[in-house]
C-alpha cells in the first residue's frame, strides 16, 4: 500500500471517489483512460475508473502476510461498500462455536425464508465486517432475514476447517429456525467467491434438510487446474493470478486437497442433488471460467440453473455497493433472482403430493 493511501483516513479517500464518480461522462472516460478489451468483452467504464483510481492511491491489497492482507481488504471494503444500509436489526449470534450476525429486516413476517451467507476473501481474510453491507442489502432488497457465518481462516486453520464451519453453520441454522423466526424449509446459502465455494460445498453435504435454493457470486469451484481465464485476467482486474496461488497456499497447502470436492467442488461426481442456482460470473475475472464450468455442470445433471456473466465487470463487485451504479446494479439483479428462487420453493411447498 502507498504512503498516500496509508496516511489518508478511509472517509476521505471514499469521499475522493464518490467525487470522482459524480464527474461527468467525458472527465472520468479521460481519468480511467482508454477503453480496455479483452476475449472480445470491453470492461465497464465505471469498473476501469474504479481500477484507475485504487492503482493511484495504491490500494492494491498486497499479498504480503494474512494479517496484513486482511487489514487491506477491511480498508478497500470501507472505500467502496457505501454508507451503512438502514431498515434491518442486527445482533450477533454463536452458531455451535461459530461466531454469525443476524439480519432481520423491518417487520418482516415471522415464517419467511433464511439466507445463510458466507463471506469471500480467499478463505484467508473476509469477516463478518467486510460483508456487513452487502448482506444489509440483501435481507432488506430481497425480504429475507440473513444469518452471515465467520467461519475460521487459514493459515491459522487450513482446509478443510472452513467447509466444517460453513457446515456447523447451515446445520445451526436448521436447527434454530424457529427461534429466528425462519422456514426452516425455505433456506438458502450464499456466498461470494471463497464463501460461493463454501456455499456450494455445503449443499453438497447438507444431511435431511437441504437448502432451496444457491445464490453464487463468482465462486471457486476448481483448484485442481489453471483455466483460460487465468491466464487472460490474471492481473490488473483486482483478483491475480499471484493472489489466487497465495490463497490456495495458504488455505490447502497439500496439493492432493486441491482435488477434493469439499475444495475443488467442481469434481464431485453427483450434483444433481443441489437445488436451483443463480450463478453470477465477472467477465474480468480469472475465476470466469471455472464458475460458468460449474453452472453447466449443474445444468448438464439436471439442476434449474441461472448463469448471469457480467462482462464489463471484475471480481469482488457484490461489495461495492457505494460507488458507481453498475455494481449495485449487477447485485440487484441477484437479489431478484434470489426472491424469485425462493417464491418458486415456497410454490413446491404449497403442491399437495399425488398418490
Amino acid at each position: 500500500m502507498s504512503k498516500l493511501a496509508e496516511s489518508l483516513p478511509p472517509r476521505v479517500l471514499a469521499g475522493a471517489l464518490r467525487f470522482a464518480f459524480g464527474l461527468p461522462a467525458p472527465l472520468r472516460r479521460l481519468i480511467a483512460g482508454r477503453p480496455i478489451t479483452l476475449d472480445g468483452q470491453e470492461l465497464h467504464p465505471e469498473a476501469q475508473l474504479l481500477l484507475k483510481l485504487q492503482r493511484i492511491s495504491g490500494e492494491d491489497w498486497r499479498t504480503s502476510t494474512p494479517a496484513a492482507n486482511r487489514a487491506a481488504l477491511a480498508r478497500s471494503t470501507r472505500l467502496v461498500c457505501g454508507p451503512v444500509i438502514g431498515g434491518v436489526a442486527v445482533r450477533p449470534l454463536d452458531l455451535d462455536g461459530v461466531p454469525g450476525r443476524f439480519y432481520e429486516p423491518t417487520s418482516l413476517a415471522a415464517g419467511s425464508p433464511l439466507l445463510v451467507f458466507y463471506h469471500g476473501g480467499g478463505w484467508v481474510s473476509g469477516d463478518l465486517d467486510s460483508h456487513d453491507n452487502l448482506c444489509r442489502f440483501l435481507a432488506v432488497e430481497a425480504g429475507v432475514r440473513v444469518l452471515s457465518a465467520d467461519y475460521r481462516l487459514a493459515p491459522e486453520h487450513p482446509f478443510p476447517a472452513a467447509a466444517d464451519d460453513a457446515q456447523t453453520a447451515f446445520e445451526w441454522a436448521v436447527a434454530h429456525a424457529d427461534e429466528l423466526k425462519a422456514d426452516r424449509d425455505r433456506i438458502a446459502l450464499g456466498g461470494d467467491s471463497a464463501g460461493g465455494n463454501l456455499a456450494a460445498v455445503t449443499a453438497l453435504h447438507a444431511g435431511a434438510v437441504k437448502p432451496v435454493f444457491l445464490l453464487l457470486f463468482y465462486p471457486a469451484v476448481d483448484a485442481s487446474v489453471r483455466r483460460r481465464s487465468r491466464e487472460l485476467f490474471g492481473n490488473g482486474f483486482f483478483l491475480t493470478d499471484e493472489k489466487m496461488d497465495w490463497f490456495l497456499d495458504h488455505y490447502a497447502p497439500s496439493r492432493e486437497a486441491h482435488s477434493d470436492p469439499r475444495l475443488s467442488v467442481l469434481l464431485a461426481e453427483d450434483l444433481g442433488g443441489l437445488p436451483p442456482t443463480y450463478l453470477a460470473t465477472a467477465g474480468f475475472d480469472p475465476l470466469r471460467d471455472e464458475g460458468e464450468a460449474f453452472a453447466e455442470k449443474l445444468a448438464r445433471q439436471g439442476v434449474p440453473v441461472v448463469l448471469r456473466r457480467h462482462p464489463g465487470l471484475f471480481h469482488g463487485y457484490a461489495n461495492i455497493l457505494g460507488v458507481g451504479g453498475v455494481f449495485r446494479e449487477a447485485v440487484a439483479e441477484a437479489v431478484g433472482a434470489l426472491r424469485t428462487g425462493l417464491a418458486l420453493a415456497n410454490a413446491r411447498q404449497d403442491v399437495p403430493e399425488t398418490a
